[in-house]
């Protein structure tokens, strides 16, 4: 049994769908505020999700390969705070709750952490604050910069992902699992390598590696204001779209910028008359994007 916590209703209803539906690990779904979460309300749960949104980095677990009763903790603490798009108040901001967050890792001590903020933050110095706060307990912390067009999407989303693990003796329950390669490959190529990162997941999806490795270049070159063209003026071609974003279309918003949107109907937010509208163009603006999460928790692998 896994654990979700998040404060939003539509978001955590949307969670209980996806967890009767199997598309993510089965769970209880906490509707409190992390605030009134207690270190000892975890500690019968293998996987703890933290501003659980719509399920983003349970279900990127599951296309990294990570099985459902392997620990893990994640989080995407509220990026208001820091974001461009709000009033950049920073730690003065309620909305700020890394540090209640880390009180809770602190107490619990979990093996492996994978997080994520958008990468203003850095400005504010949210990122030396995380390190220090977890290197002060014993982990070791890495961070990195992708964003969407990372992963084969045509647009930016530029996002600051972060992973900590404690030492590795402390890795109970992994019954050696890669143990001693991750150990090895740690020591000589720290937390990310591309070519490392290509052979990792050619390993697991066979030509799916390869292929993106061939276009790599066509990926970083795509521009977020003209999907259908790359920065440098060439063409994007067909098949440097990732299968992933075929369901869905550019969409020109009031900011000047285009953005990917699904095109499903029921979860298509820009709609009018559609049912819960509100809700859920929150439930999917504030979601991470699972594909960038999974390839960071490849790259640990």
């Amino acid at each position: 049994m896994n654990y979700y916590n998040e404060y939003e209703p539509f978001a955590a209803e949307w969670l209980k769908e996806l967890i009767k539906d199997g598309l993510i690990p089965d769970g209880e779904v906490d509707t409190r505020s992390i605030v009134d979460v207690a270190p000892e309300d975890l500690k019968d749960f293998k996987q703890c999700h933290f501003f659980a949104g719509i399920g983003g980095w349970a279900y990127a677990a599951r296309l990294a390969g990570w099985r459902d009763d392997r620990p893990m903790w994640t989080g995407s603490p509220p990026c208001q705070p820091f974001s461009t798009a709000g009033k950049q108040d920073g730690a003065s901001d309620e909305r700020h709750l890394w540090p209640v967050w880390f009180n809770l890792l602190r107490e619990c001590r979990p093996p492996i952490v994978f997080g994520e903020q958008v990468s203003a933050a850095i400005t504010f110095g949210w990122l030396d604050q995380l390190q220090a706060d977890l290197e002060s307990s014993d982990y070791s912390c890495g961070a990195i910069l992708v964003p969407a067009s990372g992963v084969g999407a045509l647009h930016n989303r530029d996002r600051l992902w972060f992973v900590a693990h404690a030492d590795f003796q402390r890795w109970e329950g992994f019954s050696g699992e890669r143990k001693a390669g991750v150990t090895e490959h740690s020591k000589t190529n720290g937390l990310a390598h591309s070519n490392d990162l290509g052979y990792e997941r050619d390993s697991r999806t066979g030509r799916e590696a390869e292929r993106r490795a061939e276009h790599a270049s066509q990926y970083s070159l795509a521009d977020s204001n003209n999907p259908g063209q790359r920065s440098d003026g060439g063409p994007v071609q067909q098949d440097q779209r990732d299968n992933t974003w075929g369901g869905c279309q550019a969409v020109q918003c009031k900011d000047g910028k285009v953005r990917l949107i699904p095109t499903e109907p029921e979860i298509f937010p820009l709609a009018n008359g559609i049912p819960n509208r509100v809700g859920t163009l929150r439930g999917a603006g504030n979601a991470i994007v699972p594909q960038v999460a999974a390839e960071i928790i490849g790259v640990f692998l």
